[in-house]
């Protein structure tokens, strides 16, 4: 399902995250491959507490090709650092002053993280929290592009599976 670089990577940074005990959530095209997307993955998608960059700083250091600084491109207004481990671009994000635009780009919306309802997901032998599928959707709709799309089908059909398959006892 992942290529090896991004199962080393998605092993590397989970490694580093839990061993400082810092709070996080896979999301983008990342989660939704979790729930059953099949388009093709860009990169790793982590939130964290925005205080917490300094705290992997060090480490991830030589793997830096972008911040960690605030940065707004026009869709994403956030704290973010961009890492590339091994041929893996892995994005680390700001978890609760995050905000995405909507598609006519006329307002922006928060994104803050409810690390609550992440899902404790194993991927290729790795215990990773994954943003919850609904949050996934929740934000995803309010981007453009066909990989979106995409992912939005595939998550509401794992949730739909997830519904079907729910014993009640």
């Amino acid at each position: 399902m992942f290529h090896e670089k991004t199962v080393n990577a998605l092993k590397w940074i989970v490694e580093i995250l839990n061993k400082k005990n810092i709070i996080y959530q896979i999301s983008g095209g990342f989660a939704a491959k979790a729930y059953g997307s099949r388009r093709p993955l860009n990169d790793i998608d982590i939130d964290i507490p925005e205080d917490r960059f300094v705290d992997i700083l060090e480490e991830v250091k030589p793997y830096i090709i972008f911040g960690p600084q605030y940065a707004n491109d026009g869709k994403w207004d956030m704290q973010i650092m961009t890492l590339n481990f091994k041929g893996q671009e892995v994005d680390i994000s700001g978890a609760f002053e995050t905000k995405v635009s909507n598609k006519n780009r006329t307002k922006w919306i928060p994104i803050p993280v409810n690390f609550s309802k992440v899902r404790k997901i194993e991927i290729e032998s790795i215990k990773v929290n994954v943003t919850s599928p609904e949050d996934l959707i929740e934000y995803k709709q309010h981007l453009d592009g066909q990989h979106q799309i995409v992912d939005i089908k595939a998550v509401k059909k794992y949730l739909k599976n997830e519904i079907r398959n729910t014993k009640i006892f």
